[in-house]
């Protein structure tokens, strides 16, 4: 069997972004180990209530030019992202009184309920919710 154990998401600084993906969406934090001998710290992320298995975001500071040049723009503008949730009105409510930018508005489809938001460095997030009386892809 195999397994997604980590993405990576390259970003700014590991305390603005630990403020915005625990802070304010309210994501777990799993690890957070310093790595002296490179310089860098080990920290990763799951949403909250995954689980152990889960996979985690491996928030990966920018070290050179070219990659700080992808903060905020990792697919080149597209949604990277996709985020479900079992309570669509919960997470949406909670996440617009934190600050977080919405995109798009949210939309019944025939996967469920979706909206558009931000992130702190400008990545583009699918909350994915059940549409009253549907379903929920996950």
């Amino acid at each position: 069997m195999k397994t997604l154990r980590h993405i990576t998401l390259v970003v700014r600084d590991y305390d603005e972004a630990l403020a915005f993906y625990v802070g304010k969406l309210g994501f777990d934090l799993v690890e957070d180990s310093a790595q002296p001998e490179q310089d860098k710290r080990w920290v990763t992320i799951r949403p909250p209530g995954a689980g152990p298995q889960a996979t985690t975001i491996l928030l990966a500071r920018a070290a050179t030019p070219e990659q700080s040049a992808r903060v905020g723009d990792q697919t080149g503008g597209r949604v990277a992202f996709f985020l479900s949730t079992d309570d669509f009105d919960r997470d949406h409510a909670h996440f617009t009184a934190a600050g977080v930018t919405w995109v798009r508005p949210p939309v019944d489809q025939p996967y469920g309920r979706v909206a558009v938001f931000a992130d702190l460095y400008g990545n583009l997030w699918d909350l994915i919710g059940p549409v009253p009386g549907g379903a929920c892809v996950g």
